[in-house]
């Protein structure tokens, strides 16, 4: 080795911190370490690559906020042999980490009944997480040189430690106007006019329904070419009166479905009202059993949820949403939060207001449904005072956002000695939880006249993601842990968060049951709880769970 590249090599090593490079490599390893769902090995190395830079940019950030408070140092730094000494002890500790991947993978699959992985692809997971972190260091090394430059320049006119401050926060309105007004933007341009697209598609194998009282059909007030692929699919699917009464062995009705897509009128409050005529052309408010569904962003309805339902009440049912997105929930949650709920508002109102003008004897039993930003939507669409006077039967929220307003309220106020991921409220007549395991079933609890039933998993991210995870210990986490969380889960500052917020951009990559996708088993116990079939015994009950988990 040349005598120049040997001082370009130690030029080289002095531009890393080492502070950050140690508490880097300890942000690396707690990625490692498992979380709520299980990690491809293309997902680990991102997460990992992600972590390291954080971990780094924070001892960064610290080496500098100590000599910016002109705290003393240390009199002489490592220098290029230490340096690397500290580099070897890094590498030792991820390996290290690396080589437990796969023990940990294996305790959150283990408990998801899946198959077992052999190797959490070590090399794959530390060359992506490498890259990357090069990548976003280079990029904090620009945005540095950028504040630099905006600071030295305000040194001019205010005073040095003024100018420090002055800097961090032009670069930081600099860098936040370009990705809020130039690529966020831009992103979710391409992505709305992308989902709008994919919504308009006709799929293969979904026809217009002929019957008179199929929405979309030739007699229906909603034109099928404006219901959008999920509405489609939502309207055209599902068990017929003759597959019920095959598998109950008892006369059945064909269940009705209405939806009116983003399409079928410009506002919410028309597109609301096209659902009640819709309803009312159909002769729906003579059934026994009505649901007013909030769908998910892309304005997809559950169909574990809506077959369930029809199969327990013999299709006499009907269940009617509207659209309000073409985006996913996640994307709807961040851009446009309160068209959900605005849309599930005009509906219950139409729908309830309707429904209240009727008598009591002759008209369905009212109840609400949600999954995911559903259940958001749903909680939002009315005030529960408000609806005393005349409640409507009960509501079955699944999967309930970790902001949502009721679910937040009902969970943070549980009966002491109950978990936060399966929590107890009050005497349970009006609110209770469950899981994959059926707890509705309270010893001395009776339902009052409004029923609510909230589905959710322990290892669901949408539900139990913690915002303010990175600095304190999820509520979850404390005491008893649910059945399909990892006992080898631990809370890292910072990690933790990262870790969560990935696994809720990945929820619905779990095995059915498992994480944010409900399984129709569980589905059948909740809407037992909630609407109270007729004769249905435990046997016919287990058999139809077994029928439809396949």
């Amino acid at each position: 080795m040349t005598e120049t590249a040997t001082r370009d090599e130690a030029r080289l090593w002095q531009t890393f911190s080492v502070v950050g490079l140690c508490l880097g490599t300890l942000f690396f390893a707690a990625s490692l370490t498992p979380s709520l769902l299980p990690r491809a090995f293309f997902v680990q190395g991102v997460l990992s690559g992600v972590s390291l830079a954080v971990g780094y940019g924070l001892g960064v950030l610290l080496v500098w906020l100590w000599r910016y408070l002109e705290l003393p140092e240390p009199p002489h730094g490592p220098r290029y042999y230490g340096k690397l000494g500290m580099a070897a002890a890094c590498a030792a500790v991820a390996i290290f980490f690396l080589w437990k991947a796969a023990e940990w993978q294996n305790s959150i699959r283990a408990l998801m009944e899946l198959e077992p992985v052999d190797t959490a692809h070590p090399s794959k997971v530390g060359g992506i997480a490498l890259i990357l972190f090069l990548l976003l260091v280079a990029l904090g090394r620009g945005l540095k040189r950028l504040y630099v430059l905006v600071s030295d320049r305000l040194k001019n006119f205010v005073p040095r430690r003024v100018a420090y401050v002055l800097g961090v926060v032009l670069v930081g309105l600099i860098v936040a106007s370009l990705v809020d007004r130039v690529l966020l933007r831009f992103a979710l341009r391409v992505a709305d006019s992308a989902y709008a697209e994919l919504d308009a598609l006709f799929e293969d194998g979904i026809e217009r329904p002929s019957g008179a009282l199929k929405t979309g059909s030739a007699g229906s007030l909603i034109s099928w070419e404006t219901l959008g692929r999920t509405g489609r699919s939502f309207v055209s699917e599902g068990p017929g009166s003759e597959e019920i009464a095959a598998f109950t062995g008892r006369a059945a009705k064909e269940p009705m479905r209405v939806y009116v897509g983003l399409r079928s009128a410009d506002t919410a409050d028309a597109r609301a009202r096209l659902a009640l005529e819709e309803l009312k052309r159909i002769g729906a408010f003579d059934r026994r059993v009505m649901v007013v569904v909030a769908p998910t962003g892309t304005g997809w309805v559950d169909p574990e949820a809506s077959v369930t339902l029809e199969y327990l009440h013999g299709g006499d049912t009907v269940m009617v949403a509207q659209q309000y997105s073409y985006l996913t929930s996640w994307l709807s949650l961040l851009i446009e939060p309160s068209y959900g709920a605005e849309a599930a508002h005009e509906l219950f109102r139409e729908v309830y207001g309707h429904w209240t003008t009727l008598p009591v004897e002759a008209r369905p039993e009212l109840y609400l449904y949600g999954l995911s930003l559903g259940t958001l939507s749903s909680e939002q669409s009315t005030d529960l005072l408000n609806i005393l006077g005349d409640p409507f039967q009960g509501a079955l929220w699944a999967g309930p956002p970790f902001n949502s307003r009721l679910w937040s309220r009902f969970t943070a106020e549980r009966n002491p000695g109950t978990p936060a991921w399966l929590p107890r409220y009050g005497d349970g007549s009006v609110v209770r939880f469950t899981s994959q395991r059926n707890a509705l079933d309270i010893s001395g609890a009776q339902w009052g006249p409004l029923r609510i039933v909230y589905l959710q998993y322990a290892s669901d991210p949408v539900v139990f993601f913690d915002p303010l995870a990175w600095y304190r210990r999820p509520a979850w986490l404390v005491g008893e842990r649910g059945p399909d969380v990892s006992p080898e889960l631990r809370w890292y500052p910072i990690v933790t968060f990262l870790q969560l917020a990935l696994d809720m951009a990945l929820a619905t990559t779990a095995p059915l049951g498992y994480g944010h996708l409900y399984a129709p088993e569980h589905y059948i116990d909740a809407w037992m709880a909630v609407t109270d079939p007729d004769g249905w015994s435990d046997a016919e009950v287990e058999r139809l769970k077994q029928a439809l988990a396949k």
